[in-house]
């Protein structure tokens, strides 16, 4: 099934067969939808939200699994499932319902605050990371490799730099990478979101007020959470960012290499070459 057949027909008739109750509510797409699920409105205080390949379908059983414990143990919403659909002839996976989040997402607000609204992440961090971990599920596939070594992305970081040429400052970029590849890590695993990007978080009033898609959460190597100090802020940005969560020398050199390789691979993208762009400028100056 491809991501343009999952539509809004598709999504009324799964909720017809599976939840009648809801059968009378308007189904219309999100405004702004992502690519690894397709999101729609079910009447004004739910959505339904389908994963739109095999690659993500693992997702569903573990975001039913974990949300409850990330919900207990931080103090923004989260979402929350109050419904989980079956495959059916007309869909093969697993899908949900969830109840809407009022919010709009960082990457639309325009002179948002980015500096007072990385302190916001920063707590909310610091929250994620103090619940226990034990029983989280390991950094593995079902996260996309967040979590995870980052010696995975070796190859693919030295081969896309010599795509790249002389676009980029390969040498300054491949001594940031070795840093980030030696900085070892020695603490406890840790829960990580995953995804901490402008469209997964929530604001109002200017304020983070949600943080959404846990489709990559886990249980390992947080440090994939921070690549936001390179993605949205600028360097004194940065820099108070970096003294709020408090991270050592290590971890802040792993999250630089998360950056870097994302930003590399997408670089070409039209959907993330402008903020591709802007962090590796912020990386590599």
């Amino acid at each position: 099934m491809t991501h343009e057949q999952i539509d809004a027909a598709l999504v009324r008739r799964l909720i017809e067969e599976q939840f009648p109750d809801w059968r009378s509510l308007v189904v219309r797409p999100v405004e702004i939808d992502g690519w690894d699920n397709r999101t729609f409105h079910l009447g004004d205080d739910l959505t339904v939200r389908l994963p739109s390949g095999p690659g993500y379908a693992s997702q569903v059983d573990k975001e039913i699994r974990i949300l409850p414990t990330v919900a207990a143990g931080v103090s923004l919403p989260v979402p929350e499932i109050v419904g989980i659909g079956a495959p059916s002839a007309d869909y093969p996976f697993s899908w949900t319902v969830r109840r809407w989040i009022d919010g709009t997402p960082a990457r639309d607000v325009a002179g948002l605050d980015r500096d007072r609204f990385a302190l916001d992440i920063a707590r909310f961090l610091h929250e994620l990371w103090g619940i226990e971990p034990e029983g989280g599920p390991p950094a593995g596939e079902h996260s996309a490799g967040r979590g995870g070594p980052l010696r995975q992305w070796d190859e693919e970081v030295h081969a896309t730099l010599g795509v790249l040429g002389d676009r980029v400052d390969a040498g300054r970029a491949r001594e940031l990478w070795d840093d980030a590849l030696h900085a070892t890590d020695d603490h406890e695993q840790r829960w990580f979101h995953g995804d901490v990007a402008v469209g997964n978080l929530l604001t109002r009033h200017g304020r983070l007020s949600a943080v959404i898609d846990f489709g990559c959460a886990g249980v390992g190597d947080p440090a994939c959470d921070l690549v936001i100090a390179w993605t949205l802020l600028d360097a004194a940005g940065r820099d108070a960012f970096r003294r709020a969560i408090g991270v050592d020398d290590a971890m802040w050199a792993r999250a630089s290499g998360w950056a870097l390789w994302k930003a590399l691979i997408t670089v070409d993208d039209p959907l993330r070459a402008a903020e591709s762009s802007f962090t590796l400028r912020q990386l590599l100056g």
